[in-house]
């Protein structure tokens, strides 16, 4: 399941060897971009800027993801695995963000 080789459906220009799932560009980008805009979101309670932080997140790490299989580095489901993996962290940093704020230890929703 994890560890699994690399696709040889065409030539990689980078020789790579590690293993291929999950995608650590993947997880990476959805990790830090996705968690960036959670955390503003919440920082900046207004519907149009959390639509705008998240969309463009998700834009950015829905690009990379592609970007992986294009270079014909990665299966589709090692993005899969790494979007769900950075999404899963994501969402943790937003549910603790909001329990922190509830609780009083961080600011309040809010402008800076």
């Amino acid at each position: 399941m994890f560890a699994r080789p690399r696709p040889d459906v065409v030539s990689h220009a980078p020789r790579v060897f590690t293993t291929s799932f999950p995608s650590g560009h993947a997880t990476l980008s959805a990790i830090t971009y996705l968690t960036i805009a959670a955390l503003l979101a919440r920082a900046y309670p207004s519907p149009i800027l959390e639509l705008y932080f998240m969309l463009l997140a998700a834009l950015l790490t829905v690009l990379i993801g592609l970007s992986r299989i294009y270079l014909g580095v990665h299966f589709p489901t090692d993005i899969l695995g790494g979007w769900c993996i950075g999404t899963a962290w994501a969402i943790g940093c937003w549910v603790l963000m909001a329990w922190l704020q509830q609780g009083g230890q961080v600011e309040p929703p809010g402008p800076v």
